[in-house]
């Protein structure tokens, strides 16, 4: 792995903010509040000098998340910049068989702030992938959701998991967690 020590700018990576993960069968967490503050977010990324990644999940067919469908579209709230980037992603994590690392390094970039959906899903793996990978990274505490699951409410889960990454080992140490307003302070 390349070391990302040289870089000198973040990237936002917002991972599944897809139509198809948030219908009324799946309920998320806060999702107006979210897509707020993604929103801005991205805003102040792009004012730095940032990359904003669009992470898009390629479900199989018959799947909500398939290209061909509607789901696999993004929330029509998000404000997408035509200067962001789609990386395209068929797991959990972002970084497994994508062009993610390479669109990181061309960018020069050796922060990133992940986000999105869903929290104990694809979000927990992108973390995990993203520290083992040396970068250093942050999470904003209210910058992810997920629904309720049968044995936990979303927001125990989100607590969970915003918890086990600010104690994580890692090359890059854990990952800083803070609320969205609180990233670039």
């Amino acid at each position: 792995m390349i070391a990302h020590m040289t870089a000198a700018r973040p990237a936002l990576l917002i991972i599944d903010m897809q139509q198809g993960s948030f219908t009324p069968r799946t309920a998320r967490y806060d999702t107006d509040g979210l897509v707020a503050r993604l929103n801005r977010l991205a805003a102040q990324t792009r004012t730095r000098d940032g990359r904003v990644v669009f992470i898009q999940h390629d479900g199989p067919n018959g799947d909500a998340h398939h290209p061909d469908e509607p789901g696999w579209r993004l929330l029509p709230d998000l404000l997408v910049d035509p200067l962001d980037t789609v990386v395209r992603k068929t797991a959990c994590d972002a970084f497994l068989h994508t062009n993610l690392d390479r669109v990181l390094d061309d960018a020069l970039v050796d922060e990133l702030i992940i986000t999105g959906c869903a929290t104990d899903f694809c979000v927990d793996t992108t973390v995990r992938s993203a520290l083992a990978r040396g970068y250093r990274t942050t999470v904003p505490s209210d910058g992810h959701t997920t629904a309720d699951r049968p044995h936990l409410h979303a927001t125990q889960i989100i607590a969970h998991h915003n918890a086990i990454w600010a104690d994580f080992m890692s090359p890059a140490g854990a990952a800083r967690i803070c609320p969205c307003t609180d990233v670039f302070a």
